[in-house]
Formats: structure tokens, C-alpha cells, sequence
């Protein structure tokens, strides 16, 4: 037997500890559930076994499954195999064994700044490096982590020329890109940032660096990033260092705020104030207490910020002086379409506009008349005076809207709200369209109503109206009337083609000729119809008061003359035809025909002509009608005539042999047989000659079986 030396079990520890949780689990799976050792046999020769491979965190080793089913073979081969194969098996397992220790694993170290540009778009860059150096693996610490250091893995060489593209690349990603580091509290991001990004574009654009704020995800929140070229870093850099300088420099100072405007920055928990506080640097803004008159308003910050944040307040404060109250006159029964979906349209209009919009509270009774004032004695009460006495044209208070805020600003929202208010149109279209603007189950005038977001009334088709009426706003009315008009059009047109379609034209054909012209199962008239487009009627040969050879033709007046004329065509060839009676055996017949008709079809796509049998019970049974043009007929006689003399032999000779196989007549008269009777039995009667019944288990008893006893004929047995 050949030397073997076994994998020890501090040899497969030190690879398991290479290796992940699951995926020792997956390596037990797919080896099965044979011992651990002996799935681990390593085909080597004794005392020279080579190292153990590296330790490798994350990759999978093949050795567990691919030198395990080696060395099961090889040990099967051992018992059952020659040496010759043995030795075969062993070489391959070293092989394998070797190219494993040869995996190695070195650490670069390489800026995490430069790590995503390294790796590129969707690993573009990285994924490029380890194709060319033979498959090595590159992993990259997590991002965020703050690790510089990246892993390559693979075949010694393979590493090695990774390594050197990897570092040539770093190198040049440093060079063409200067980064600085800034820091400064979060709260003078948004006043560096300014408000649009203004600040910040404006130092781009004056430097052409790219300056890069923390997320909210990032840990460090007051690490700002400076890249690109060294000259333009180190500008910018100057810039937001003086701007954060500006920042530090926390001040305090004071300003005059009437007390009645107080309360608009204060309410709502302190939202103005809030707003005021994150758009300039953290500022703190105080109030004076409420019930004091003091009109002092203190500001404490930065002091860029502050002068800022005092010129914010001032123009609140301007606004608020210039603010005025205007009244916009709407029905009521269209505020609910005017503030739209949760109240949506109104929001955004006092977004636009900075404006407050405040909707009068709905009418309990606005059915109620004026005379419902009006005692029952004919005197008028208090308030009936006051409703009688009141302008009938002045608007009424449920109808009135009311806009605060600046009076260009009111303005501009009053005719904001107008255009919200829905308008009616009426468009005129004929009755007979209307079903078709509908559409099935209304689908058609609610895919208009949607696309152009307006109300669409059709009349009921009682009233015969041709008028429609489309309510909505006025920016939609124009393209839903036009969208509609669009539509009347098309089934307008589409009225006239069908007025086009229905051109009927008659042709006068012999009945006769109706099954040649329709063609097997309709074949040919299909061909006619589908060609030319048109319809093709032929008359109920049931209904008596229809003209038998009318044939009706429907469709474009183009086409239904062409297929006219089709068909006269297919009518001149059949009167051309000729129809010739010839005598044939009716014995030959089905063989003629073949099977389900499959020879007779053939004969007669082959000669172009009719062939047509008599039916069963035809005074002559030999008659058969050829039906086509003369030469066409002749042909096809000729050859039916040849097919009967060649089947008539055939049917001459079976008949003969028939009648070798007849039974002779002696046979034919004998009388059937009573089957086996034997006479004078013991068991017969004088007058019953009766075989034994074989069915019957007392005359033929089955071996085991119980016989009811029977009386013998000469007594008992002694």
C-alpha cells in the first residue's frame, strides 16, 4: 500500500480559522456528515507535507471539498485500483496543496479620502486592476471607518504587480488633487452655506475649489473639505477662514421693535424666531417679557450674523406696517373647489405670495329668501329691517374672502384666487356624437375630464340637445374645448368613412354557380372578401322572398366593384365550363375516391376540374359527372377510366378468391351441436336428455369443497 499522511486536526483548525461561520458551515454541508478527520485526508508523501496556507480572513479555501473527494478516490483506488492510478491521484492533490500555499496577503496603506475615487463608478477603476493581475482580490475598509488600510490577496506575483498599480495610481490621484481641511461649528454652516447656496457659490466661483460640508450622517460635523488644485484650495481656504473668523467673533446689540408687532414673532412657539436663528448662524434673538412695554429687542452672535438677522427683522417689521386688508368676492359655493384637495391651492398661493387668506364660515341657510323675515301680522322685525333695508347688489358676507399683507402682494393673490374660481362654457355638438364622446360606461369623457382636470356635462338624451357644457378653471377651459372639438372631428370622419363603407352594390349570378363562387369550406369568398375589404352576402336559400341569385356586396365603392368583378370573373369561367356523364364501375368507386376523399381531391386539384359520385341509391350507380373546362374534362376521363380498368382486375380477382373461400353447402345444412350428451345415464331421466352442467359445483365439485350429500339412484353404499 502506498504512504499516506493524514491532515491532523491542528492543521484543519488552523485553515478553519481562516475562515467565517457560515462558511465552515457550508463546507460540513456540501462534504456530508462523514468524519470531520477523514474528510480531511491530504494525499501527500509522509514527513513532507508543505506548510499550511496563510491564515486568509473572508476567503474560501477549496481544500475541504476539492482534496477531500481526492483523497476518498484515491484511497477507493488503494483497495480496488492499480498503483499506476494511486500515484496519479496523489500528484494531483499535491498540486493542488502547493497552489494553495502559495496565497498570500499584504496591507497598503492609501488615504481614505482617495479611496472612492480609486474604486470609481460602481467599481469601475478597482474591478480593471484585479482582472489584470490574474483575480486578486482588493478589499477596501468600510466607508466611514477612518481606516487607511487596503488588502490585496491572491498568488504572490498576481499581489505584487497590484500592488504596484495601486500605489502608481494613489500617487497620481494626490498630485492633480490638493485637499484642506477646515473646521467650524454646525451652526455657521448655514450662514457659510447662505441662503440658496449663495455664500458658498460665490467662493467657487471666485476660486474654482470644491468645498465639501458634512452630511448628517457623517460623525465629525465640523469637518468642511477643500479640493482641487493647490492655488485654488489655499484661496478658498483663506476665505472661509476669515468668513469662520467673522463667526467667532460673538457680539451683542440691540434694536427697536414696536411692542404691537411683537407677538407675530412670538407665537407659534417661536417659529419666526426659530427661522430667523438657523438661516443666520445661530443667532439668539430676545424678546422682552409680555406685559412690559418695553420695545428693546436684544441680538446676540456672530456679528455678521447679527447685522444680518437685524436686517431680517426690519424687513418683517416693514411688512407688517405696510400691511393691508382687501376683500375678494367669491361665491361661496365655490370655496371648496377654490382651496382644493386639504386646502392645497389656498397654501400655496399664501407660499407665493406672503400673504394670510381667511375664508368667511359657511351660511346655515342660504335657501332662506329676504321676505322669510317678515312677521305674520305684516309688521317687520329687527333684523327683517335691516336685510330689507340692505343694498339687494351689495355681496354677501358668506361670499367675502379676506387677504392680509402687503397691497401689490394682496393684489397679486386676489387675482390668484380668481382664476381658481371655475367657469362654465358651452360648446355645441351634434346629438348623434354624443354616445361616442361618452364612450363605453362613460371611459371616454372621463379620460378627457382627467387630462384636462375640468367638468364635462352631457345632456340627457331626452332633451336632444347638441349643447355640452364644460366647467373648470379658466387656464383649462380653452384646452378642453379644443381637446373636444378635436374629438368631434375624428368621429365626424369616422361617420363619413362609415357612410363610405356602406356603398352596396347587387350582382346577379345562377345559383348554380353560388357553391363554386363560396369555394370549399368558404375558402375562395374569404379570398375575395379579405382581399378587396368588403362584405359579401348570398341569399337564405330558406327564405322564399329573397331573390335566389342576388349576391350582395358591401363596402368602399372602389372595392366593392373590384370584387364585382372578381366574382364575374370566377362566373365567366364556370360558363365556360362543361359537365360530361362517364360510365364507371360502381366496384372501383372507392378506390377512386381514397381514403376520405384524399385520392379524388388529388385527381382533382391535378386536372383543374369537378369530379362528382352518385349518392347511394341513384338510379345508376356506375354515372359519374366530370365538371370543367373541355380540355380539362377530356384529361381527367381518360385517366378515371385508366384507374377502372386497372382496379376492375383487382376486384375481378378477389371475387374469384371469394369463392374458393366459401364452406361447402353440406356444412352450411348441418344442424348445430346439443353439445356432449351421453344416453341411458344414471343421472338422466326417461324424457330429459340434459348434458351435465360444468357450472354447477354438485356435478362438478371443487377439491376442499363441502358436497350436500345426494341421493344415489340404486341406493345407499354398503
Amino acid at each position: 500500500m502506498s504512504s499516506v499522511a493524514v491532515l491532523t486536526q491542528e492543521s484543519f483548525a488552523e485553515h478553519r480559522s481562516g475562515l467565517t461561520q457560515q462558511q465552515v458551515k457550508g463546507e460540513e454541508t456540501q462534504l456530508g456528515s462523514c468524519d470531520v478527520q477523514a474528510r480531511f485526508l491530504a494525499v501527500s508523501q509522509a514527513r513532507s507535507m508543505p506548510p499550511a496556507p496563510p491564515k486568509c480572513p473572508g476567503m474560501a479555501f477549496a481544500i475541504p471539498r476539492l482534496v477531500a473527494c481526492q483523497t476518498l478516490a484515491f484511497h477507493q483506488q488503494e483497495h480496488i485500483g492499480g498503483a499506476a492510478q494511486c500515484s496519479a491521484r496523489r500528484r494531483q492533490a499535491l498540486d493542488l496543496h502547493r497552489a494553495l500555499a502559495n496565497i498570500t496577503e499584504v496591507e497598503v496603506s492609501i488615504p481614505s479620502k482617495l479611496h472612492n475615487s480609486l474604486i470609481g463608478a460602481k467599481g469601475r477603476f478597482i474591478r480593471s486592476i484585479m482582472e489584470e493581475c490574474g483575480g486578486v482580490h482588493i478589499h477596501f475598509p468600510t466607508e466611514g471607518s477612518g481606516s487607511d488600510t487596503v488588502t490585496i490577496r491572491g498568488p504572490a506575483q498576481d499581489v505584487e504587480k497590484a500592488k504596484k498599480q495601486l500605489l502608481h495610481l494613489a500617487e497620481e490621484k494626490q498630485t492633480k488633487s490638493y485637499t484642506v481641511d477646515l473646521r467650524a461649528k454646525p451652526e455657521y454652516h448655514k450662514f457659510l452655506i447662505g441662503k440658496g447656496g449663495g455664500n458658498i457659490r460665490k467662493v467657487r466661483d471666485n476660486t474654482g475649489a470644491r468645498i465639501i460640508f458634512p452630511t448628517s450622517e457623517d460623525k465629525d460635523q465640523e469637518l468642511i473639505t477643500i479640493m482641487g488644485t493647490e492655488e485654488a484650495v489655499k484661496e478658498a481656504q483663506k476665505e472661509l477662514e476669515a468668513l469662520i473668523k467673522n463667526l467667532d467673533n460673538v457680539v451683542e446689540d440691540s434694536m427697536v421693535v414696536d411692542p404691537k408687532h411683537h407677538r407675530h414673532f412670538v407665537i407659534r412657539r417661536g417659529q419666526v424666531l426659530r427661522e430667523i436663528a438657523d438661516e443666520y448662524g445661530g443667532v439668539m434673538v430676545s424678546f422682552p417679557r409680555s406685559g412690559t412695554q418695553s420695545d428693546k429687542v436684544t441680538l446676540k452672535g456672530a456679528k455678521d450674523c447679527v447685522e444680518a438677522a437685524k436686517k431680517r427683522i426690519q424687513e418683517i417689521i416693514e411688512d407688517l406696517e405696510a400691511q393691508v386688508t382687501i376683500e375678494c368676492t367669491i361665491p361661496q359655493k365655490f370655496h371648496r373647489s377654490i382651496m382644493g384637495p386639504k386646502g392645497s391651492r389656498i397654501q400655496q398661493i399664501t407660499r407665493d405670495y406672503g400673504v394670510q387668506i381667511k375664508f368667511p364660515d359657511r351660511e346655515e341657510n342660504p335657501g332662506i329668501p329676504v321676505d322669510a323675515f317678515v312677521q305674520e301680522n305684516g309688521e317687520e322685525g329687527g333684523e327683517g329691517k335691516d336685510v330689507k333695508d340692505a343694498d339687494p347688489s351689495s355681496p354677501k358676507k358668506c361670499d367675502i374672502i379676506i387677504i392680509s399683507g402687503r397691497r401689490e402682494k394682496c393684489e397679486a393673490a386676489k387675482e390668484a384666487l380668481q382664476a381658481l374660481v371655475p367657469v362654465t362654457i358651452e360648446v355645441e355638438v351634434p346629438f348623434d356624437l354624443h354616445r361616442y364622446i361618452i364612450g363605453q360606461k362613460g371611459s371616454g369623457i372621463r379620460k378627457m375630464m382627467d387630462e384636462f382636470e375640468v367638468n364635462i356635462q352631457v345632456p340627457a338624451p331626452e332633451l336632444q340637445s347638441d349643447i355640452i357644457t364644460i366647467t373648470g378653471l379658466a387656464a383649462n377651459l380653452d384646452r378642453a374645448k379644443a381637446g373636444l372639438m378635436e374629438r368631434v372631428k375624428e368621429l365626424q370622419a369616422e361617420q363619413e368613412d362609415r357612410a363610405l363603407r356602406s356603398f352596396k352594390l347587387t350582382v346577379t349570378v345562377d345559383p348554380k354557380y353560388h357553391p363554386k363562387i363560396i369555394g370549399r369550406k368558404g375558402a375562395v369568398i374569404t379570398q375575395i372578401r379579405t382581399e378587396h375589404e368588403v362584405n359579401i352576402q348570398f341569399p337564405d336559400k330558406d327564405d322564399e322572398s329573397q331573390a335566389q341569385d342576388q349576391i350582395t356586396i358591401t363596402g368602399y365603392e372602389k372595392n366593392a366593384e373590384a370584387a364585382r368583378d372578381a366574382i364575374m370573373k370566377i362566373v365567366g369561367e364556370l360558363e365556360q365550363m362543361v359537365s360530361e356523364d362517364v360510365t364507371l364501375d360502381h366496384r372501383v368507386h372507392a378506390r377512386i375516391i381514397g381514403a376520405r376523399g384524399k385520392a379524388i381531391r388529388k385527381i382533382m386539384d391535378e386536372f383543374k376540374v369537378d369530379i362528382r359520385f352518385p349518392q347511394s341509391g341513384a338510379p345508376d350507380p356506375n354515372c359519374v359527372t366530370v365538371t370543367g373546362l373541355p380540355e380539362n374534362v377530356e384529361e381527367a376521363i381518360d385517366h378515371i377510366l385508366n384507374l377502372e380498368e386497372e382496379y376492375l382486375a383487382d376486384v375481378v380477382d378477389n371475387e374469384a378468391m371469394q369463392v374458393y373461400m366459401k364452406p361447402s353447402s353440406h356444412e352450411e345444412s348441418k344442424a348445430p351441436s346439443k353439445g356432449f350428451v351421453v344416453r341411458d345415464a344414471p343421472w338422466a331421466t326417461v324424457n330429459n336428455e340434459k348434458a351435465p352442467d360444468m357450472s354447477s359445483s354438485e356435478d362438478f365439485p371443487s377439491f376442499g369443497a363441502q358436497v350436500a350429500p345426494k341421493t344415489l339412484p340404486w341406493g345407499p353404499k354398503r
